[in-house]
């Protein structure tokens, strides 16, 4: 007979025991979640080479404790946001699905900012369809778009919220100038910039969002898989705290800061439970600051 595991076990191995945030003070999320770009094709592109692993994959997420799944309607495109849907639909009612607009594809790797408010309200509604939504919960801006005044784009998406499309309203890869003009516009409830323990370029934005209790995304929080490989800058120390180097990011950035919401991706079930895990490793402090100094 195979051996079951215990429900301490069961207990560890849960997103919940990464805490929790309240994203726009009414949104209680895991601070642990799921980033549902890796569940499409490659470059970004098209349909997955195993749709029924993907919907595996998120459904064993929301087993798991996630209750929080970042998207955005150009992964696929389109893609990400229909396999959400199928998977989870109809949806637990703690479940948070956060989108982002504000990118065009013309092919595999290839991202084009359009911020134009006829664009950003296609978007927004298209993504409404996909996900069978009536309103969604985070709406992200994917990019502030040089080409279109920022006050349009942030207008576009207050102006959606106003029609109760929107509930919040985010930004990504943004300064804190930016940040604190879109204030100006419409309150602004998080913030997803890439951020490491290998890439600390947005320290100053972290930083200001702690003081205004903005929720901060960092995407690529595994590097786009450096951190997780065999030469990773951090696989030594991992070693010596019996942890994956996987694990041992993540939990770096949990440990970093109260607003962090580290989204780590994956199209396999086996590091989904993997980076889940990294929720009840348990380092100290000294270890998280030699972390930070090694990376």
């Amino acid at each position: 007979m195979p051996k079951t595991k215990t429900e301490t076990q069961k207990q560890h191995e849960l997103a919940t025991n990464a805490g929790e945030f309240l994203i726009g003070n009414d949104l209680r999320v895991t601070r642990l979640g799921f980033g549902a770009m890796r569940i499409t094709g490659k470059g970004i592109w098209g349909q997955p080479a195993d749709r029924a692993g993907a919907i595996k994959v998120l459904r064993r997420a929301v087993e798991l404790g996630i209750n929080f799944i970042d998207t955005a309607d150009s992964y696929g495109p389109n893609v990400s946001e229909e396999i959400i849907a199928e998977a989870l639909h109809p949806y637990p009612s703690n479940l948070v699905i956060a989108t982002k607009g504000g990118f065009e594809r013309p092919g595999p790797d290839r991202w084009v900012e359009n911020g134009k408010p006829e664009h950003l309200r296609a978007a927004c509604e298209g993504s409404l369809r996909r996900l069978r939504l009536d309103r969604i919960d985070l709406y992200q801006l994917h990019r502030i778009d040089s080409k279109v005044p920022a006050e349009d784009q942030i207008g576009t998406l207050k102006n959606l919220q106003a029609e109760g499309k929107i509930k919040h309203i985010g930004l990504s890869e943004v300064n804190v100038r930016q940040i604190q003009h879109a204030q100006t516009i419409v309150p602004i409830v998080s913030v997803q910039n890439r951020y490491s323990v290998t890439d600390r370029a947005s320290e100053d934005v972290l930083k200001y969002s702690e003081k205004q209790k903005i929720a901060f995304i960092p995407w690529f929080p595994l590097a786009a898989g450096r951190l997780s490989s065999a030469d990773s800058p951090i696989s030594h120390l991992a070693a010596r705290w019996k942890a994956t180097p996987s694990q041992v990011a993540l939990a770096w950035l949990l440990w970093r800061s109260p607003v962090m919401l580290p989204i780590p991706g994956t199209s396999s079930v086996e590091h989904l439970e993997e980076n889940v895990a990294a929720a009840a490793l348990k380092i100290d402090e000294n270890k998280m600051q030699e972390l930070a100094r090694t990376a």
